[in-house]
């Protein structure tokens, strides 16, 4: 079992909560497991305690904590769908970032080691800015949305990044998937994989999850992480 606590924002502007589970052995390298647009919910909870299990310190930080904190949300209900889009509206990027960067500091204090960070959705876009703008040892991003408006950061990838790419998401068109393929194409640093599913594909226990591309997507992670955290 995890347990919340705070980390001072970088800008000064105040602190934030998030869930981190300690792996069992109290000692191991971190991950930052960054949410969708449904807050920090049973399902990234859950992602945390995997991770824990495996050997990690995970922590997701509550990245809507400036619009309004503890936001947990499902895809399961409609209401709750639509008040998740508004809040992805409102979601300031660029700060987020600075969230993201702190929670790695934080993890950092904490685990013997490297940190990486890995994102889903929203998060998948911030896990790919994450791997722009900050020293995170590795990075995984599933299915981002909006990488193919920012290729122009692609440049300042130093460090490992995966990206899983669902080909008929909804939100991702096949020209911006394109784009994606072919604007990190030549870094050396990038690996993508194509999944024949939607958006979401590897949600817990979400509405267009897909069992079989989840495993695929999720043990190439778990691969992926151990070779470059551990």
């Amino acid at each position: 079992m995890g347990e919340r606590i705070e980390v001072k924002a970088l800008d000064g502007s105040g602190s934030f909560g998030g869930y981190l589970a300690p792996p069992a052995g109290g000692s191991g390298p971190g991950i930052v497991v960054v949410q969708e647009i449904f807050g920090v919910n049973a399902g990234i909870r859950q992602m945390c305690d995997e991770w824990a299990s495996k050997g990690y310190f995970a922590f997701a930080p509550d990245l809507f904590w400036r619009i309004e904190p503890g936001i947990e949300l499902s895809d399961h209900v409609e209401a709750e769908l639509q008040r998740a889009f508004q809040l992805f509206g409102q979601f300031d990027v660029d700060k987020g970032i600075l969230d993201i960067e702190a929670s790695i500091r934080a993890v950092r204090e904490r685990s013997a080691g490297k940190v990486g960070v890995v994102g889903y959705c929203l998060g998948g876009l911030l896990a790919y800015l994450t791997a722009t703008r900050t020293d995170s040892d590795a990075t995984v991003s599933y299915y981002g949305v909006g990488i193919h408006d920012r290729l122009n950061e692609s440049h300042a990838i130093a460090k490992p990044l995966l990206l899983h790419i669902a080909k008929q998401d909804k939100f991702v068109d096949p020209a911006a998937q394109a784009k994606i393929h072919e604007g990190l194409a030549g870094n050396s640093h990038v690996t993508l994989y194509d999944y024949d599913a939607d958006h979401a594909f590897a949600r817990v226990d979400g509405t267009d999850r897909v069992e079989s591309c989840a495993q695929e997507a999720n043990a190439r992670t778990e691969a992926f992480f151990a070779e470059h955290l551990k």
